[in-house]
């Protein structure tokens, strides 16, 4: 196969030069690139390209840099949002499916779906298990039980994606309790949601663009939301603020930092590009109805 060279920091300037990329401090720009991956960077520019190597005109460095703080502080808000998500879900789903079939129920193969590969998730549930066996818990209930692991403890070892598939493979009726009791929507819709939301974890946990970008998971829109939601930053944020039960701190915690850093940056970046509708301070934050 063919190598691609290396190229130095001054011959990433000379590249980015090329597809008009206008430069206000050029020292500054090496600087940056220092201490960024180029090629990281260079992902930035795409939602400011007119074709494959050539920027908008009017692009410049600073305007990128200043794109990308904006995604990194956008992607920590959202991160710290999803972690309580997270949490509470792990909550919700091990209590229910506990309190109606026992500790270690879900070692039961009954007490999932007809589509519930067992198993695969036992197999799934010992990796887990074997790969945190330092910690300290995991250690206890080895020493302890025997390596049997109450439900609401084995939750703490799943990642997000586990834990959606586990939502996945509960029986319907379970699902449609959890769904309805706890969310206040459709099995189906939860299913969805709890997927998107673990799309946009990925993202927001392995530093990925989400200016610009589109979600391999098309969000259902919830009931009486007036516009449809599209695989967009936008769609998702909606997504996400179906799973917050107190409308205060989505915002204060979410809502208000997102509006204050897209007014900020409101003259480099195009609402267009994350999904935002024109009256999007309107529909992210929970009203006084």
């Amino acid at each position: 196969m063919r190598e691609k060279a290396p190229s130095t920091i001054k011959e990433q300037i000379k590249i980015l030069k090329q597809r008009g990329c206008v430069f206000e401090d050029e020292q500054q720009a090496r600087e940056t690139l220092k201490y960024i991956n180029y090629y990281r960077l260079s992902n930035y520019f795409e939602p400011f390209s007119v074709s494959k190597h050539k920027y908008e005109e009017g692009t410049s460095f600073n305007k990128i840099m200043r794109v990308y703080e904006m995604d990194r502080k956008v992607r920590s808000i959202l991160l710290a949002a999803l972690e309580e998500v997270e949490i509470a879900l792990r909550a919700v789903i091990s209590n229910y499916h506990a309190l109606k079939y026992g500790a270690l129920g879900y070692l039961n193969p009954s007490t999932f779906g007809i589509q519930h590969n067992h198993q695969s998730f036992v197999a799934r549930i010992n990796h887990l298990i074997e790969s945190s066996s330092d910690r300290d818990f995991v250690k206890h209930y080895n020493a302890k039980y025997g390596g049997k692991f109450p439900l609401w403890v084995m939750v703490e070892l799943f990642s997000f994606g586990t834990l959606a598939f586990f939502y996945k493979e509960m029986n319907n009726a379970d699902k449609k309790a959890v769904a309805n009791g706890y969310y206040g929507c459709s099995s189906s819709e939860l299913d969805n949601w709890v997927f998107c939301l673990n799309e946009l974890r990925n993202y927001c946990a392995h530093f990925n663009r989400l200016y610009g970008s589109t979600f391999p998971v098309v969000p259902k829109t919830p009931k009486n939301f007036r516009i449809e939601l599209k695989p967009d930053l936008f769609g998702y944020i909606i997504v996400l603020r179906q799973f917050f039960h107190n409308k205060g701190d989505w915002n204060e915690r979410v809502s208000k930092p997102l509006s204050r850093l897209i007014n900020k940056n409101a003259s480099d970046i195009r609402l267009s590009d994350i999904g935002f509708p024109e009256d999007w301070e309107i529909l992210i934050p929970f009203v006084d109805e």
